[in-house]
Parts: C-alpha cells; sequence; structure tokens
C-alpha cells in the first residue's frame, strides 16, 4: 500500500514547468470540489504546496519557485505554509528557500508562521535565528511574535523559558505593554499553569496597570482547575481595588460552578444575575446549556436554551455546538441530528466544530457510515473536513476493526485536502497491533518513518513498540531501517539487538 505521500519524482528542470502551475491543476491536483474554479492564487496555492511536499531536490525546488513568472505575495506564501502546516519541516523549507528569493521579500506574518511551526517542532536554534532576522531586516518581532513563542514554550512544558522570554522582550527591540502582559498570563492560565501566572500577575500588576481584562483571566485560570473559591477571591480584590466586575467575569464564575459540579451553585449564582438585572448575552445562556447538559440534565439544558429568544436573546452557532455536543453524550445521537436539522432550517451555517461533534457523536452510536455522509455534507456548507474530523473516524473505523476503511480515509487526507497530524500517526500506529499480522506491522513501520519525515517525534514506547513488533514478526530488515531513525529522535531508550 502506497502511503501519504506521492511517489517522488525529480521536478522537470525546463524553463516551461510553471505552466504547470497555473492551468486547472491536473498534476498538482487535490481532491477539493471546486479546485477547478478556485481563484488563480489558490489553484498556485494547492499546486505549489503539493509541489515543495512531492520535491526531492532543493535546488530544482528553488529554480522552479524562483520563475518570474509566479507573483509572489504574503496571502500566497500564508495559504501555501498553512497547507503544509502538518508537514512543517516541508513548510520551513519552503520559507527558508524564498527568503533567498532575488526580489519577493517576506512578510511579518510568514515570519510568525514560520517561528510557530519551528516552535512547534522545539527547533528553538530555527527559532532564535529567525527571532534575529526579523530584527536586522526591521520586520519585528511584534508582540504576536512573542505571544507565539511563549505559547509554544508553555506547551512543551517550559514555563519558565516562556516568562523569561516574555521578561526579555525589550532586548529584541519590542517593549512589553500591558497587551502583552495579559497575552503571557492568558498562555499559562490556558495551559493550567495558574499558579505561575498568579505569581507573575502580583509580582507585575503594578507595573503594567492591571486592569478587567487581566482579573478576568487569572479568575478563568482559576476555574478551568476547578478552583472556583480562588476565582471568587480575585473577584473580590478586583473590587476592592477600584475595578467592576463586567459580564465576562460573571459568565467566569458561572462556568467555574459548572465545572466543579457545583450545579445548585451555578442556578443560584445565575439567578442573582437575573435579580440584579444584568444584561446576560449569548454565553451566559451558552454556559448554562452545557453546564446542565453535561451533568445529563438535558431537560433544563433545552428549557434554557428554549428560554434565549423570550429574554431577547438568539443562539448563536457555539450556542447549538453545545447543545449538540451534550445530546450526543447524554441524551442520543438521534436528537442531536435533529437539532442539527433544526440549526440548518433557521438559516444556521453549522462549522467544523458543529459537524466534528455530530460525527463523533454518530460514530459513538456506532453510525459509521452515518457519520461519512455528514462528513461528505461538509463541502456543502463550505466547511472541508479537517484533520480532527478525519481522526475522529479513523479512530472509530479502527475500533470496530475496519483498518482498512482507516487507512483509505488516512490516503485520502493525502491527496491534498487536510494534512494528517501526530494523533492521526498514533491513532493508525495504535491500530496497527491489533491484528498482529506482519503486514500491519511493516504497515506501522511504514507510518513511523513518514511521521518522522514530516517532523512529529514518536513517543518512546511508540518506538519500542513498532520495533519489537517488527523484530518478533520477523521483519528484520525493516527493523534495521526503522532503527536509522534513532539520531533523528534524540537516541533510543534501550539497546536493540538485530
Amino acid at each position: 500500500m502506497s502511503f501519504l505521500l506521492p511517489k517522488r519524482t525529480p521536478l522537470p528542470s525546463n524553463t516551461s514547468f510553471h505552466l504547470l502551475l497555473f492551468r486547472p491543476p491536473t498534476h498538482f491536483s487535490t481532491s477539493t470540489a471546486n479546485s477547478s474554479t478556485a481563484p488563480p492564487q489558490e489553484t498556485a496555492a494547492v499546486a505549489i504546496s503539493n509541489l515543495v511536499l512531492t520535491s526531492t531536490d532543493r535546488d530544482t525546488l528553488s529554480q522552479v519557485l524562483f520563475s518570474p513568472s509566479i507573483t509572489w505575495t504574503p496571502h500566497l506564501v500564508d495559504t501555501i505554509i498553512k497547507r503544509l502546516w502538518n508537514h512543517g519541516p516541508k513548510a520551513l523549507q519552503f520559507f527558508h528557500i524564498l527568503l533567498r528569493h532575488p526580489i519577493y521579500r517576506h512578510s511579518s506574518s510568514s515570519f510568525d508562521h514560520a517561528i510557530d511551526i519551528a516552535a512547534r517542532l522545539r527547533d528553538y536554534k530555527i527559532v532564535s535565528s529567525l527571532l534575529h532576522r526579523m530584527r536586522s531586516i526591521r520586520l519585528g518581532p511584534s508582540p504576536r511574535t512573542f505571544a507565539i513563542v511563549t505559547e509554544r514554550y508553555v506547551a512543551a512544558g517550559k514555563p519558565d523559558k516562556a516568562v523569561n522570554l516574555f521578561l526579555s522582550m525589550h532586548k529584541h527591540g519590542c517593549f512589553q505593554d500591558l497587551h502583552s502582559f495579559n497575552s503571557m498570563l492568558d498562555v499559562l492560565c490556558k495551559a493550567r499553569r495558574v499558579e505561575k501566572a498568579y505569581n507573575l500577575f502580583k509580582a507585575l500588576r503594578g507595573k503594567f496597570k492591571a486592569d478587567i481584562v487581566s482579573y478576568n483571566i487569572i479568575a478563568n485560570g482559576w476555574c478551568l482547575i476547578k478552583r472556583t473559591p480562588k476565582a471568587l477571591e480575585v473577584l473580590k480584590e478586583m473590587v476592592e481595588r477600584g475595578l467592576s466586575p463586567n459580564l465576562t467575569t460573571y459568565n467566569t464564575i458561572l462556568n467555574g460552578y459548572f465545572r466543579t459540579g457545583q450545579i445548585k451553585e451555578a442556578w443560584e449564582f445565575y439567578l442573582e444575575m437575573k435579580k440584579r438585572k444584568f444584561e446576560m448575552d449569548v454565553v451566559t445562556y451558552t454556559t448554562m446549556v452545557h453546564g446542565f447538559g453535561v451533568v445529563g440534565e438535558i431537560k433544563r439544558a433545552r428549557n434554557v436554551f428554549d428560554s434565549m429568544v423570550k429574554e431577547g436573546v438568539l443562539p448563536s452557532v457555539p450556542t447549538y455546538n453545545a447543545f449538540i455536543q451534550v445530546l450526543c453524550k447524554k441524551d442520543s445521537a438521534e436528537n442531536a441530528v435533529l437539532v442539527f436539522e433544526e440549526m440548518a432550517s433557521k438559516g444556521y451555517v453549522p462549522n467544523s466544530t458543529t459537524y466534528n461533534v455530530l460525527i463523533r457523536g454518530l460514530c459513538h452510536a456506532g453510525q459509521l457510515r452515518r457519520a461519512v455522509e455528514f462528513m461528505e455534507r461538509m463541502k456543502d456548507d463550505e466547511c472541508e473536513p479537517n484533520v480532527q474530523t478525519y481522526n475522529i473516524v479513523i479512530r472509530y473505523h479502527c475500533d470496530a476493526g475496519e483498518i482498512e476503511k482507516g487507512l483509505e480515509l488516512f490516503e485520502k487526507m493525502g491527496s491534498g485536502e487536510c494534512l494528517p497530524n501526530l494523533d492521526t500517526y498514533n491513532i493508525l500506529i495504535s491500530a496497527m497491533f491489533v491484528r498482529k499480522k506482519s503486514d500491519d506491522l511493516s504497515t506501522a513501520g511504514k507510518l513511523l518513518i513518514e511521521m518522522v519525515d514530516r517532523g512529529f517525534m514518536p513517543q518512546r514506547l511508540t518506538f519500542n513498540r513498532v520495533m519489537d513488533g517488527l523484530l518478533l514478526t520477523g521483519n528484520q530488515d525493516f527493523a534495521k531501517q526503522t532503527l536509522r531513525l534513532q539520531s533523528r529522535c534524540g537516541g533510543l531508550p534501550r539497546q536493540f539487538k538485530l
């Protein structure tokens, strides 16, 4: 079976090759239904992305990308980088080749995308190099750039490095302000590093003149880790410092009660909000719908949902998403479909989240064929299946023993609709061990090699499991090939005797 990347062939070296990029995509097509009618730059983005993916020779690729017939724009470059998002090394290769373009100069947004990818791959040398390059050409780095890097540091389990980078922003010509301070707090809190965020908040709130947004971020952080009493302390402190809590503050506390399962307290807090005549918004009602639904109180969730309009607040797409999700989890997929159809009949356009929660619900109910039908229907709402959609359907097919169908969906991802991520590979590699077939374990090895080629580092357990499987099924030669990944994965935790 062939895997995600199309067969790699040398690029044409003749000067007319650029003509292939701008005619209706046949050599470099995706399975996107509307590709033939896509705008020229979108067609070019698809063709060039596939070209970068399949190229094996950097010099030849550079020659093509430097062709004067290609009109580079920041939008085109950003679109290509986003299409290559889940193939980090190729995205960075493309970015670095264009750094040497004789005429075109990267925009700050393209630099930010490249820095984000490099940080996700934990290649901090490239991150540092690009930060210095931005400054040398007076293109930044901007507060957004630093927000990207600090978020990646925190996600990689390096919150101290994130804080140190924030404190050293001025050394890169970008001075901290209240907005960047709040961004740093938000990154830490959303990663559940709330203690560290609160300590930073206490140390610097005077310097940056912490505002209502700062306090709301910290309160939300405490609620995320189910420490609602601490959030209430923040609310009290806010008032003592002369700041008036706003609706976001109260919605945060309301959500905190639901998170900790304090349904009675949440309801009483909601009634108090009504009593004080707060002008509740769609977020308030969405929180209530989701909160009641999660604990299985579907009837109360429906009552709140129905009362919104009477109160003069129209449901939003996220409101419907929340209701559909809890119906799938606590009621039935059939009722979730009914709400989905009700939503569409009222003129709401479902987004990828709407489809994903419904598709997951249908899969969980064993209705895989129907889930795939909704996956196909996404295109009608100009909402292509994303990597989360594919991962959901692939996982449930594999769990149902339909591994071949899971692999077919995986192949479809490689056609250009969207590229797989780390979860995709882990799902499929795990599935290869169910039947304990030699061919399946060989497939697991190929997937492992491909994921490393794409810049995803497998966990040691995954690596060991694949190696053991190959050895036990007599795939000695392939085991040796897989073992060559050692240097690229930072070494192996044990010695293998082949």
